[in-house]
């Protein structure tokens, strides 16, 4: 497998945001879902009226399916970098998927991000 924590990688991003990369978090395998790669994402300008300058930009809890992240990354940026606190975001999601509410993005990366930033403008999602 070509993940490991810890990593960082370039992806096809949003225009305008060339500089944003992802972080390799925790990889995990479920029988359902196959291998569920959970990463963060910086350097973004994800449309945020809760903050401050109206900004987002860092999604720091993402699970999606390895398939979905093969046709997103570009290439490895960094072996080893410093991981952002993501317990939170992650052991809500554990939770919710073990109940069946939640599941794992198998779109691209920047489908994700344009999809987050609707949620988020529409107040229908959340962003610290």
């Amino acid at each position: 497998m070509k993940y490991k924590v810890g990593q960082e990688w370039n992806y096809k991003t949003r225009t305008g945001e060339e500089n944003s990369t992802l972080k390799i978090l925790k990889i995990e395998e479920y029988p359902a879902h196959g291998k569920v790669i959970h990463i963060s994402i910086g350097n973004l300008k994800v449309k945020n009226p809760n903050s401050k300058d109206g900004i987002a930009k860092e999604f720091t809890h993402i699970p999606i399916s390895e398939k979905a992240l093969n046709e997103s990354v570009t290439n490895l940026k960094n072996e080893k970098v410093k991981l952002p606190d993501y317990m939170d975001g992650y052991s809500y999601w554990k939770k919710e998927f073990d109940e069946g509410v939640a599941g794992v993005f198998s779109i691209s990366v920047s489908e994700i991000v344009d999809g987050m930033e609707e949620s988020i403008v529409s107040g229908q999602g959340v962003v610290e």
